[in-house]
């Protein structure tokens, strides 16, 4: 089998580092493997596999040689690095959100539209994590019954933030138990112009807000379902909300179809869907969960039940791991569709 060679930029970070255990779980067929990240992070020294790798400056001339790239440092090191990655010849795939509605990048969910990877320029965009769990479980229905309408809530973990943000949560959750001052810093973005407290708190803002009073997270969320399912029409509306929860974005969605669709039916489809885990017994108690879900490369769907004030009309509750299935590992695969 071939080998590439393999660059990953913001190697030292959440994503970065997840990338980096997906690529050898996955069995990627990689010959050199860079570390690229910020200056501030170059010149450390990562173990994997059992070998020593230095973490380089990530920079144009990086990428000379490299035939897969991996980004996940942020929309404006993207901007700057994509293009240059682009030049010399490496196919990237890119974690930000600064290509994702570019109508010439493909936005890819295997799952969902593999046959998309085709159209790509050097370019494949990987969807935000909240979108990407929502499609996954969303395709397999619409292929039976045609979305109409999608409201969704989401229940965002703090990992999503960083690992900053990870700390943060543990750190404010000792200070609110021990009566001691709370430290803000992270939440609702970090150099937010005001800090929230997320331990034992729930926070209704991702990223920055929009003239028409969605949050950049919401918008997102609709405009790459609708490219990612080919629906440009469909009418989708987003709440994204923070949780105090470590990693696992879970999400309340309600579906309206165009045709008829039992929860039974829905069940079945889903479980026969590539990357879907159905867990639905209420008399069991069993439901998806994100401690059930960490460090899972599915997405799980319970609390399958009609919704009886439209026709139609179907509650779902799906959970997934923010960092694999909605970052390092639908990267990975993009890749592994080229091989």
């Amino acid at each position: 089998m071939k080998k590439y060679n393999v660059a990953i930029v913001g190697a030292t970070g959440l994503v970065g580092q997840k990338l980096i255990q997906v690529i050898q779980e996955r069995n990627f067929p990689f010959n050199n493997l860079k570390l690229l990240a910020s200056q501030r992070s170059a010149n450390k020294k990562m173990n994997i596999g059992g070998e020593e790798y230095l973490v380089e400056e990530a920079c144009p001339e990086a990428f000379t040689g490299i035939d897969f790239a991996f980004l996940s440092a942020g929309g404006s090191v993207s901007e700057k690095l994509v293009p240059e990655a682009v030049k010399r010849g490496a196919v990237v795939v890119d974690n930000s959100n600064a290509f994702r509605m570019d109508p010439d990048v493909p936005l890819v969910v295997p799952e969902v539209n593999p046959e998309a990877v085709k159209e790509h320029k050097g370019l494949i965009a990987n969807p935000n994590c909240s979108t990407i769990q929502m499609v996954v479980a969303l395709e397999p229905l619409h292929k039976i019954a045609g979305l109409k309408r999608v409201v969704v809530a989401t229940y965002q973990a703090v990992s999503g933030a960083g690992s900053e943000a990870i700390e943060e949560l543990y750190n404010q959750s000792r200070a609110f138990l021990e009566g001691k001052t709370i430290t803000k810093k992270m939440i609702p973005h970090k150099g937010a112009a005001k800090q929230h407290q997320i331990a034992f708190n729930l926070v209704p803002q991702l990223d920055v807000f929009l003239a028409d009073g969605y949050c950049k997270e919401e918008r997102k969320m609709i405009d790459e379902t609708r490219k990612i399912m080919n629906l440009p029409e469909l009418k989708i509306t987003a709440t994204t909300v923070r949780v105090p929860v470590a990693n696992g974005h879970s999400e309340a969605i309600n579906v309206e179809f165009h045709n008829s669709i039992t929860p039974e039916a829905a069940r079945e489809a889903l479980a026969k869907a590539p990357g879907v885990v159905v867990i639905d017994d209420p008399s069991a108690l069993e439901y998806p969960m994100p401690l059930d879900c960490d460090g899972s490369d599915q997405v799980f769907v319970g609390r399958i039940r009609p919704d009886d004030s439209v026709e139609n009309g179907l509650n779902l509750w799906v959970v997934a791991d923010n960092i694999r299935k909605g970052a390092a590992t639908n990267s990975i695969q993009i890749a592994q569709l080229l091989l």
